[in-house]
């Protein structure tokens, strides 16, 4: 299918990029018996199969699938705590995409020892935790929070180099140099 694109990750699960939710449901229902999951959500198999169609009224073909609805909700909620839920519930991770622009590789430097920093900065939280042999509530909740800003710091930097763009990170670089100026 043109525009899509399909990377599979270590743990076989497949990235789909540029897929319209009907045609995800359709690759999915190759794997899933459409008749078990129409059994499973109580809903008529004939329902099922019109999520894997595209929409188009006038034809009477297709219908508002769960993920059209969810994204629909995303975008009148803006709340993408939806989006992590729905991550967490598949045992994975939301991690936003950052927006890029032009390139500009002079800031690889500074960008691969934030994410050197950060992880040190994780273990530094995890060997402090550790120390008694005993990890608390409140230590996990700093161990978490530190591993979603190297995940996060990690991710920004990947997409710039998929996108051979490094402006988002001399942005980000300008604004540290700026807060500690202030500060």
């Amino acid at each position: 299918m043109p525009g899509t694109c399909f990377l599979q990750t270590c743990d076989g699960f497949f990235i789909v990029i540029g897929m319209q939710s009907h045609e995800i449901l359709r690759d999915v229902f190759q794997q899933c018996s459409p008749k078990q999951v129409a059994a499973d959500l109580g809903l008529s198999l004939s329902m099922i199969y019109k999520w894997a169609e595209p929409a188009d009224a006038s034809a009477g073909s297709g219908s508002t699938n769960p993920l059209d609805r969810i994204d629909a909700l995303l975008r009148c909620t803006n709340d993408r705590r939806l989006v992590q839920w729905i991550c967490q519930r598949a045992g994975g991770f939301f991690i936003l995409n950052p927006k890029t622009h032009r390139p500009h590789p002079s800031y690889l430097i500074p960008a691969t020892n934030e994410i050197v920093q950060e992880f040190a900065d994780l273990l530094a939280v995890i060997a402090t935790a550790a120390a008694d042999n005993a990890i608390t509530q409140k230590e996990s909740k700093q161990i978490r929070a530190r591993w979603e800003e190297l995940k996060s710091v990690t991710e920004t930097f990947v997409a710039c180099c998929e996108e051979g763009n490094f402006l988002p990170l001399k942005e980000k670089q300008a604004s540290m140099g700026t807060d500690r100026a202030e500060g």
